[in-house]
């Protein structure tokens, strides 16, 4: 492919954007663009968990998606997801920031529904210079990305450029 392809430099920068000392998922997200059943055949087992077995419209999205998981960068929650369970989760992350949040958050919140809880969680990481992001899977889950605030709208320009959804969260 060539490096005109802006869906392909698209798909790169995120990996790059959102995996800078892991270079492995931006390989594994230009292969799923490059060659589809190449990467099907590679990752059949984590696919399968998605019940893909075919190559997909969306399928370097959702390499992207696997491999930032792998590397403890991104988690899926649930659409009921505890409260507690995400503030666990996303304490959990490489990416989260070094300053917890969780002191911003008042008893109110904190027994909020999934998607409301998610959306107070992006303000209060604002509130400490960090962004979280969906990247939007047209799934019943919330896959979550952390990243540097001052990047956030690079990504979901990024992921438009691409052809995909990356909402930021409280923002």
């Amino acid at each position: 492919m060539s490096d005109a392809d802006p869906v392909r430099t698209s798909l790169e920068a995120m990996a790059v954007l959102l995996a800078p000392d892991h270079p492995d998922v931006a390989e594994q997200v230009l292969h799923a663009h490059d060659d589809p059943g190449g990467y099907v055949r590679a990752h059949a087992d984590r696919l399968a968990e998605r019940d893909i077995e075919e190559p997909v419209a969306d399928l370097a999205w959702i390499a992207l998606v696997d491999a930032l998981d792998a590397h403890l960068l991104l988690v899926e929650f649930d659409w009921k997801e505890d409260p507690g369970e995400i503030r666990a989760q996303l304490g959990m992350l490489a990416s989260r920031p070094s300053a917890d949040p969780w002191v911003l958050f008042d008893a109110a919140e904190k027994s909020l529904p999934t998607h409301e809880f998610l959306t107070a969680c992006g303000r209060h990481y604002r509130e400490v210079g960090a962004a979280l992001a969906v990247l939007d899977i047209e799934s019943d889950c919330y896959p979550v990305v952390c990243l540097r605030a001052a990047r956030a709208e690079e990504l979901t320009a990024l992921a438009d450029r691409a052809g995909f959804t990356a909402r930021i969260l409280g923002g």
